[in-house]
């Protein structure tokens, strides 16, 4: 099975590991734009070969892994690039953009719209971690328009790597990512901001900080390169999280600024229920 990696950073690194551990038979290329990062890729090993875009016709299965907004372009290229039978899956965190552009495509079969819901902020292809994706959510939509092959391959492929699979139309999509990870990266990236800016006037400011400051501000070290056209092509559900994100703020603050303890801690109490719901993907 000759599996082509296209971006081999974090998710497409992680992936293509666990590919070559799961599937005896995988044999991986790589095609990225910095050459320094391929290097790196076959030093470390989770590619067996250096590859052109125009190798693409030879592939089983292409995995796209690059900034969404690159990425809605530069599948329609690998569609006119592979044969009949191969399998094309993204793993960008925005759909709509790509399912849209991909919708009048001839061989519109052969892509299945995919989001594996995992990571870390680190990026590159020493970010590439074994097992990433166990136990991790995968969003795959639009599965009905992608052809009975690739679709079952694509699952073969997800369920061997252990992901949770869960099926919906991309624009449902875009909107409740927005809240559950496009919003937490907003806040923690104007989090780190607004300390950032404090400091230049108290230097001591960090020598205070703790863990909890620290797990709250770690996706601010996350790739602007990635994240930027993400906010760009979800736009109009990124601003309406936002805009319930900072009637919460500004309601909170209320509370403080009217001394109302019975209300801050009413407030609190309430948002405790979401140990609950996290309970299942913590562990």
């Amino acid at each position: 099975m000759k599996v082509f990696v296209i971006g081999v950073g974090l998710i497409g690194g992680s992936i293509v590991t666990d590919i070559k551990s799961q599937f005896s038979e995988a044999v991986i290329y790589g095609i990225d734009r910095n050459e320094a990062h391929l290097g790196q890729a076959l030093k470390i090993g989770f590619i067996d070969h250096k590859a052109r875009f125009e190798d693409l016709s030879q592939a089983d299965v292409v995995v796209l892994s690059i900034p969404v907004d690159k990425a809605k372009t530069v599948v329609l290229d690998v569609l006119d690039t592979i044969n009949d039978d191969c399998l094309v899956f993204d793993v960008g965190s925005t759909k709509e953009g790509i399912c849209t552009n991909v919708a009048n495509h001839l061989k519109r079969k052969n892509f299945l719209a995919a989001h594996p819901i995992a990571g870390t902020e680190f990026s590159g292809p020493t970010a590439a971690l074994k097992g990433l994706f166990n136990g991790k959510a995968n969003i795959i939509c639009e599965a009905g328009k992608t052809g009975d092959e690739q679709l079952k391959l694509g699952v073969d492929i997800f369920e061997r790597l252990g992901m949770q699979l869960s099926y919906m139309d991309a624009a449902s999509h875009d909107k409740h990512i927005a809240y559950v990870s496009h919003l937490s990266h907003v806040s923690s990236f104007m989090l780190g901001k607004t300390v950032i800016e404090k400091e230049k006037d108290e230097k001591t400011i960090f020598d205070m900080a703790g863990s909890g400051f620290a797990s709250t501000v770690r996706l601010a070290k996350s790739s602007p390169a990635m994240w930027t056209p993400i906010f760009k092509q979800n736009k109009k559900h990124v601003l309406a999280a936002l805009d319930e994100y900072i009637e919460n703020l500004n309601g909170f603050k209320k509370l403080i600024e009217e001394g109302n303890d019975d209300g801050i801690f009413k407030e609190m109490e309430d948002t405790n229920r979401i140990k609950e719901i996290l309970k299942g993907i913590e562990k």
